[in-house]
């Protein structure tokens, strides 16, 4: 009887610390909607370019966003970004669309990117002309403590090239 209760013990005591030891389960699959989040993103931030809201511009980056785009330096932070939106926004031919043709998810859930051609119109601060522009862009996205999805990576490389230098005479 003494082993009956020693083997049922030990049988109960290895269930239990079996119980103890197992892996929490994985975190739900959200894959899909995060793609989806971020197309939904993108089409409101391209929505907002058309209104020139630099309010709503400036909501689809985080804090602590990077920003390049053209020959010019990178961008540090919303400020920056800000200060160049600004100028751009005063540009009364200015048009900026963009569409992604692949939006990924990392298997995290935390991060994300997109990537796809853009077409800007601008004036051209030299010639004051307005031009046409167009390439690809690659924007990496953070999911925020909320669940949104911001910007925190956007780069956007030119198709169209330079200039060619002016001759001297």
């Amino acid at each position: 009887m003494k082993a009956l209760t020693t083997l049922y013990g030990t049988a109960v005591l290895a269930l239990a610390m079996t119980a103890c030891n197992q892996a929490p389960p994985p975190p739900p699959d959200t894959h899909d909607a995060d793609v989806q989040a971020i197309k939904d993103l993108e089409a409101q931030a391209n929505k907002n370019w058309a209104a020139k809201d630099a309010e709503k511009i400036m909501s689809f980056y985080t804090d602590d966003a990077v920003l390049v785009a053209g020959a010019g330096d990178a961008l540090h932070g919303k400020d920056a970004i800000q200060g160049v939106l600004k100028q751009m926004l005063a540009d009364p031919a200015l048009s900026l669309t963009f569409h992604s043709d692949r939006v990924d998810v990392a298997k995290s859930g935390d991060i994300g990117y997109s990537e796809g051609p853009y077409q800007m119109t601008v004036t051209d601060p030299v010639t004051h002309k307005v031009m046409q522009d167009h390439g690809n862009y690659l924007t990496a996205f953070r999911k925020q403590a909320d669940g949104s999805w911001k910007a925190t990576e956007d780069f956007a490389a030119s198709a169209v090239p330079p200039p060619a230098p002016a001759k001297h005479k």
